[in-house]
């Protein structure tokens, strides 16, 4: 049997505004109205029984376990401290298959965020590949191009395998465009899709032989890893941070598939895309008599070749010819499609900015739910928050704002001080400025409110949480203080900028207990207020 890992890394900084590092590409639903991750993982849940084993980030955990949900899937997600590449997440998976006593299960390394729409011919193909692993090798899969692309690496076959795969004779990095038509030409050559099957002491002898300190790190990361069950079958994994820390960061092409020998190859012959630009995007959205491509509220006119992604408002171009334009609730991009690997380059130049677009959407998903930031001006900000039946956000206090809350949806349980009251529609609250405070929905559905929020400062780090059940990062009053004083110039808006470590801007477990484990959503459906809406873009 197959166990499919799913590698959910990488920021996707070429398809901003609409990825960002609290919410980047695989995360995100590019193509319909799913996730990236959350196709990627109904394809390879046929191999594994429904269970899949993901290696994600710390900060994306509560993200990993709304994908896995939603595409009824279970199995160990693996969290790493820092990202360190391909070679230490998937030296990762396998060191932790071996601990499950399972050194020669067959694993499927797959991006947790390409888009191959025909699942039983991906499953067909993974299926040529298992004998050559079963053997021992290495199986690397590529896919018949379609186009001379600089945007892929290529692998060279060579002669067949008595078992029906190839050898390969050759890895090439990302070409120029001379040599990608060349090779095209040649008829041998694959894109290199980065999916490969092998037997998990296979890879580890590899990683051994290429790149043994990448796993002398990795394997003292999970000596002693923690392991924290989640629930529904979901358990976190985490290896030991500060043995991670120290593990050199590479991708498994350069590591280990560049030098080892041999490694057999199996084509896929599919449709695919690894959707790593907005042309790549483009590409999958249907053109017009012009080629211009539209999604959502979109409109061409006198226009050729032009991609509009416009799912809140209407965006016109008029006259437009080779453009790219992305809309969200707070940021546009216009760029040139020959120029649309370039947008990296602004993601960097945005980085630090007293605004936060490079990390965060004005829609902000958080464990309990999610809120969007709908005004702000000279000490006042106004927020919707919606939490989920069952959940409520953390017992907390805040030094340097008070809070006025007005429920237009649902119940709500309120901790003030030392009394606990319900809410109903129409119905109000205020937190005084450094109030103990709690906002709880014991309901079955959507709680819904309008915050209103007052004072000299209105970051998101004035917060004490005095319990949590999401684990967030607290902190404390006396650093956003000081963080007020030295940013006085940028704060008086309430600029929405989250932690950069990523742990505050996760998403939810459905149907989580909180509160010395009361579940107020335990008489009804896990499923239930699991709200399309969520899953949308930003």
């Amino acid at each position: 049997m197959i166990t499919p890992v799913v590698l959910c890394g990488g920021s996707g900084s070429r398809l901003w505004p609409l990825s960002r590092n609290s919410l980047p590409k695989p995360f995100v639903p590019l193509i319909g109205d799913k996730s990236l991750l959350q196709t990627t993982l109904e394809r390879v849940s046929a191999f594994g029984g429904k269970v899949v084993c993901v290696v994600a980030a710390e900060g994306h955990r509560f993200l990993v376990i709304d994908a896995m949900q939603a595409a009824n899937v279970t199995g160990p997600i693996i969290l790493e401290p820092v990202a360190r590449d391909t070679t230490a997440a998937m030296a990762l998976a396998a060191l932790h298959a071996r601990q499950k006593e399972q050194p020669e299960a067959l694993l499927l390394f797959c991006p947790s965020d390409h888009h191959i729409p025909d699942a039983w011919a991906f499953i067909g193909t993974m299926r040529n590949g298992m004998a050559a692993a079963r053997a021992g090798l290495i199986v690397a899969f590529g896919v018949t191009p379609t186009s001379p692309s600089v945007a892929y690496g290529y692998i060279l076959q060579g002669p067949r395998r008595p078992d029906g795969s190839r050898q390969v004779r050759g890895f090439i990095e990302k070409p120029d465009d001379a040599r990608a038509r060349a090779l095209v030409l040649r008829g041998d050559a694959l894109w290199n899709a980065g999916i490969f099957l092998t037997r998990a002491d296979t890879l580890l002898a590899a990683l051994a032989r290429h790149a043994p300190d990448i796993l002398r790190s990795c394997q003292a990361a999970m000596t002693r890893p923690h392991r924290e069950i989640a629930g529904d079958g979901l358990d976190f994994v985490r290896p030991e941070a500060a043995a991670f820390h120290a593990c050199r960061s590479q991708s498994i092409d350069y590591a280990v598939m560049e030098k080892h020998t041999p490694i057999a190859v199996v084509p896929f012959h599919g449709q695919w895309s690894d959707v790593g630009s907005w042309n790549a995007v483009a590409h999958l959205t249907p053109a017009d008599s012009q080629g211009n491509r539209l999604h959502g509220q979109g409109i061409a006119h006198l226009a050729s070749n032009t991609y509009i992604r416009a799912p809140h408002r209407p965006v016109v171009a008029l006259g437009t010819q080779d453009l790219l334009v992305v809309d969200t609730q707070d940021a546009v991009l216009v760029a040139h499609r020959q120029r649309a690997d370039e947008i990296k380059d602004v993601v960097t130049r945005l980085q630090g900015n007293e605004y936060g677009e490079d990390l965060v959407h004005r829609r902000v998903v958080r464990p309990w739910g999610w809120y969007d930031h709908v005004d702000s001006g000279e000490r006042f900000q106004v927020k919707r928050i919606t939490i989920e039946p069952g959940a409520g956000i953390s017992l907390q206090k805040h030094y340097h704002r008070a809070e006025h809350w007005i429920v237009v949806k649902g119940t709500a349980e309120v901790t003030r001080g030392t009394e606990t009251f319900l809410l109903s529609e129409n119905q109000s609250t205020y937190i005084p400025t450094g109030e103990v405070h709690r906002l709880c929905n014991p309901g079955k559905i959507e709680l819904e409110i309008i915050e209103i929020q007052t004072g000299s400062y209105l970051g998101e780090n004035d917060i004490e949480r005095l319990e949590d059940d999401y684990t967030q990062t607290t902190v404390h009053s006396d650093d956003a203080s000081e963080w007020a004083t030295n940013n006085s110039g940028s704060i008086q808006n309430g600029a929405l900028r989250e932690n950069e470590s990523g742990a505050d801007n996760k998403n939810r477990a459905h149907h989580r207990h909180y509160r010395s484990g009361r579940c107020l959503a335990c008489r009804v459906s896990p499923r239930q207020g699991l709200p399309g809406s969520r899953r949308q873009a930003p």
